[in-house]
């Protein structure tokens, strides 16, 4: 068993951040992530609400901010973490086999796509039907592909895929945008995103392991149609990554983290930092705004 101040389970923007504070305050910092350093960044094609920095690819931004974060003495493990308990004052964190006892610990783990549960999905996941267009986008130059969404996340992928791909299908299930305005007009000024509203994902049809084509259905009348595409892009929303920690009271009903203002849970030394926090804006900078109040208090509370 490993002994250390702080585990911080996460590794994206509220983790790193939040490791960046608490380890230049003096405190003795484990980062425990499961996959890329940098999180969702790593899926993003462009920042550019990041105040200070204009516009910065979301990998870069995802380098920059694992280097800052391990720049005061923070340490990186890569492992995932199988439940938190609570002995006393100590926190242990369990990672399969071996087990780290801490002071405190942030939960920074944020959230998972949420998949369309429609038949042809999960059998051409990784053969047509992508959740990162940053990713596999490339592998679609000069075809059409399908974005299903509304929101931020699925207008800003369609607008980057319409620079790569022929032809982007934009599928949502209402007349309206839930996007932001900016992000939304900047998608309706391009001449290759065509917008299908009051449309619903029915189902994923392929041909010889390939995706041929979307069939969607009307959402007032029920009536299908199809859309023939070679790629599909679900961001269809996401939730909470907190199965480890259901057991210790602290979600609420749709399993994101309570904190109060100091990012702190109603159980003494563990924290919420990010995505994962119940909270109404999910946004990089609001992460990393989460993840520096916690690694400050998490510090000072050490002393």
């Amino acid at each position: 068993m490993k002994k250390t101040d702080v585990v911080i389970i996460g590794a994206g923007p509220a983790g790193l951040t939040a490791a960046l504070y608490a380890s230049r305050a003096g405190a003795q910092v484990i980062i425990v992530e499961s996959g890329a350093p940098g999180g969702k960044l790593n899926l993003t094609a462009e920042i550019e609400n990041y105040t200070g920095i204009r516009k910065i690819m979301g990998p870069q931004l995802a380098y920059d901010m694992y280097e800052h974060g391990l720049s005061f003495g923070a340490t990186f493990e890569m492992a995932e973490v199988t439940g938190v308990t609570v002995e006393g004052d100590k926190k242990i964190v369990h990672l399969g086999d071996d087990t780290i006892e801490a002071k405190a610990v942030i939960i920074a783990t944020g959230t998972k796509e949420r998949k369309m549960n429609i038949p042809g999905e999960a059998e051409m996941t990784g053969r047509g039907v992508s959740y990162c267009a940053v990713c596999d986008g490339p592998f679609y130059r000069g075809k059409e592909v399908a974005v299903i969404g509304g929101g931020n996340s699925a207008i800003e992928e369609a607008t980057y895929l319409s620079t790569i791909v022929d032809k982007v299908h934009v599928v949502m299930r209402r007349d309206v945008f839930r996007a932001d305005k900016i992000i939304s007009d900047k998608a309706l000024a391009a001449d290759n995103i065509v917008f299908h509203f009051k449309k619903k994902p029915a189902e994923v049809l392929y041909e010889d392991n390939k995706v041929v084509g979307l069939k969607v259905t009307d959402s007032d009348t029920n009536e299908p149609s199809v859309i023939p595409v070679s790629g599909i892009f679900p961001f269809v929303g996401a939730d909470p990554i907190t199965g480890f920690v259901k057991d210790l009271g602290i979600l609420d009903e749709r399993g994101y983290v309570l904190t109060d203002e100091n990012m702190e849970t109603s159980v003494k030394g563990i924290y919420a930092v990010g995505d994962v926090r119940q909270k109404h804006l999910r946004q990089v900078i609001t992460a990393a705004g989460d993840g520096a109040i916690a690694g400050q208090h998490v510090a000072d509370s050490l002393i």
